[in-house]
């Protein structure tokens, strides 16, 4: 049985409410997503545990983060974390649909993790379906949304698998959203790239800037590049 709770350096999420519960992935996302001085507002869209408005809101010094989560129970918990840490007066959980969330503003930076493996079999639960499936949001449906709250000089964050990346990027660009930087994510050196963390904006490049993390090396410690990257979140690393 998971955890009921993750301790990080500087927060605590419980995660016993909700589906999906702090994974390395999303970590590695909160940590790696660029995030300029000059970022003013964050949406995070189905946050779940919090998890990547509290990493956003430990990296920057006073950007307002928003975070919409569609799931009543994960809703109270994210708000419950968000108000036992250091940046509860700036942290907002939103119980709420994304597409109807309607701020009256844009975002400098968008970060979402969404439902996906849309043609594997459903889970147990209902709840933990609607958190890994599509069965809420389409694809088309986040790309709409992100269209219409991203600034246009915004950076949009999105973490998949690597296979199921594929499938996004045909539909993003019908909203004239693109990518230009990756991060192609390796467990080990030999091991294919399962995760991708795709940055992407409205602005066109070339060709994106490609990275790649490799999480252990082939003796299974951490490598230093992923020590060093999560080193202020986790604790013993």
């Amino acid at each position: 049985m998971s955890n009921t709770w993750f301790r990080f350096r500087q927060f605590t999420l419980h995660q016993n409410l909700c589906a999906m519960k702090v994974t390395t992935d999303a970590c590695i996302q909160g940590a790696w997503t660029p995030l300029p001085a000059t970022t003013e507002r964050i949406l995070d869209i189905g946050t779940g545990t919090g998890l990547l408005a509290l990493m956003l809101a430990q990296r920057s010094r006073d950007a307002i983060i928003d975070a919409v989560e569609y799931d009543a129970a994960a809703a109270q918990q994210a708000a419950v974390n968000a108000a036992s840490s250091p940046w509860a007066s700036r942290t907002h959980i939103l119980h709420q649909d994304i597409r109807t969330h309607n701020p009256g503003h844009r975002y400098d930076l968008i970060i979402c993790n969404p439902p996906f493996f849309r043609n594997s079999l459903k889970n147990d639960t209902e709840q933990k379906s609607i958190a890994r499936h599509n069965v809420t949001l389409t694809a088309h449906e986040l790309a709409h949304a992100i269209s219409n709250l991203l600034s246009p000089d915004g950076t949009f964050s999105l973490l998949l698998p690597a296979g199921e990346m594929q499938h996004w990027y045909p539909v993003l660009m019908e909203y004239s959203i693109t990518e230009f930087a990756r991060l192609d994510v390796k467990h080990t050196p030999a091991a294919e790239v399962k995760r991708v963390v795709s940055l992407l904006s409205f602005r066109q490049v070339s060709a994106p800037d490609t990275e790649t993390l490799i999480i252990k090396d082939m003796e299974g410690s951490y490598t230093e590049q992923f020590a060093t990257l999560l080193r202020p979140f986790y604790l013993n690393i």
